[in-house]
């Protein structure tokens, strides 16, 4: 009862912060008109939640293993809740943005603890990786639900609605949290070094601005530019800083581990297509060149979405019983490498054979890479830096949306080309396979689950 329980809330968290993602793309016309905002700012709507989650996705996840991961996960959802709360009933734009701010630095510490919770309740082997792929089910889901679901309350309701439904879940959630174990007792067990995670926050977020504004089509390449420069600056202290600290952000076990290694690059590398870019550049096929209003948008998407839910629910947890991880992220990317190929061939001209088909072999590919490349990233990690694991690996994922916008973006400007972004895609798809597949035998032994 206790593993449903923290299974139900990890992936319920889970869901909420994804969502918040895109949920409120849709919804941004009518709050420009209700808020009388200008295209700047209404962008940092957007903007301001997905730079805040990216940037204090690292630091914030060691704070699962400095006061525990449950204690952690109850108070960033009511965070979270609270914040969402506070945009729903803005009346000024400013108000608004500080608001979606406050929901991203909350969804940093929520997102890892909820995977943290999950690989500190299940032992290694089968029963995690169902958990996992339960997990990146939802967080998969929720990428494809968030244009959906906000035009829907948009249209329906009020896109206040978009903030408030929060509410409710996030409550629900509460009382869930309040049973995992885990909440009450636990004391600080890892020192954090405040000063690191500081650092790491302006990097990761300054780079994150810099990326998404870089794939933007506007003015503000020069502020692109500058927050880059800074990201790296900052990036070069938090090095200086990890090496002489005793008590480092990132342990250096961690480090040192090379299925954390490549199993972060290749999350790296396969988010910059499943992340954002693949949504973010299909919707403007949908709704560009096919006319499709925001709630078809949302709905043309559930071919590629049902693919991945029922391909990362139904085969891969018996297939990870029989089969190396490698294997799995090979095939799958061979398979959702097709489908990106074939979204750069053919246009939209007939919907099966120029959407729907192509859809069903991205979703099945991306359903069978992402639970094999979150069981190579944890296997073997002790439970003391579960959080640091989790949070490398959620960065990856945020910063490779962001990486894979901006590149996406570029090559189309470049090229003058719709078919360029997919071309990128699929030679960050196969360079992902690489670093996996080049790994050996005996460390995909040690990523395997145990039978039985």
């Amino acid at each position: 009862m206790k593993r449903q329980t923290t299974l139900w809330v990890a992936c319920v968290a889970q869901l909420i912060v994804v969502l918040d993602v895109s949920v409120m793309n849709v919804a941004l016309p009518s709050i420009r008109q209700d808020l009388d905002l200008g295209l700047e700012a209404a962008s940092w709507v957007v903007l301001g939640y997905g730079v805040a989650f990216a940037g204090a996705l690292l630091a914030a996840a060691r704070l699962a293993d400095a006061f525990g991961a449950a204690r952690v996960l109850w108070w960033s959802v009511g965070a979270f809740t609270l914040a969402s709360v506070a945009g729903g009933l803005a009346h000024d734009g400013g108000y608004l943005i500080a608001a979606r701010i406050a929901q991203g630095l909350a969804a940093a510490a929520v997102s890892p603890a909820t995977f943290t919770i999950l690989t500190i309740g299940f032992t290694e082997g089968p029963a995690r990786t169902r958990a996992i792929a339960i997990w990146t089910a939802v967080s998969l889901a929720g990428g494809g639900a968030g244009n959906l679901l906000g035009g829907a309350l948009t249209e329906w309701v009020s896109w206040r609605a978009v903030l408030l439904i929060n509410l409710p879940i996030g409550l629900a959630v509460l009382v869930g949290a309040s049973r995992v174990p885990g909440r009450g007792g636990e004391r600080a067990r890892v020192p954090i070094g405040w000063g690191a995670g500081a650092v790491s926050v302006v990097a990761f977020a300054s780079a994150t601005y810099g990326l998404t504004v870089l794939g933007e089509t506007d003015p503000a390449v020069p502020a692109g530019v500058a927050a880059l420069a800074l990201s790296a600056a900052m990036f070069a202290v938090f090095t200086r800083i990890e090496r002489r600290s005793v008590r480092p952000l990132v342990p250096l076990g961690v480090w040192r581990s090379g299925s954390v290694r490549r199993g972060t690059t290749a999350t790296l590398l396969v988010g910059m297509c499943f992340q954002t870019a693949i949504w973010f550049f299909l919707t403007f096929r949908l709704q560009d060149d096919a006319g499709y209003t925001p709630i078809q948008t949302g709905l043309a998407f559930l071919p590629l979405t049902g693919a991945m839910l029922l391909t990362n629910l139904t085969l891969v947890p018996p297939l990870l019983e029989r089969l190396a991880p490698r294997v799995l992220i090979g095939v799958g990317i061979v398979i959702a490498g097709a489908g990106t190929l074939w979204f750069a061939a053919v246009g939209m001209g007939d919907l099966w054979a120029g959407f729907v088909v192509p859809s069903l072999l991205v979703g099945v590919g991306g359903g069978l890479v992402n639970t094999p490349l979150a069981t190579i990233i944890t296997a073997g990690v002790a439970d003391d830096d579960a959080g640091a694991v989790s949070g490398l690996m959620n960065t990856a994922k945020q910063f490779g949306g962001a990486v894979g916008v901006a590149i996406c973006a570029g090559a189309a400007s470049i090229t003058g080309t719709a078919s360029a972004p997919f071309l990128v895609m699929t030679g960050a798809l196969a360079l992902a396979a690489a670093s996996v597949i080049g790994a050996g035998r005996r460390r995909d032994r040690d990523a395997t689950p145990a039978r039985g």
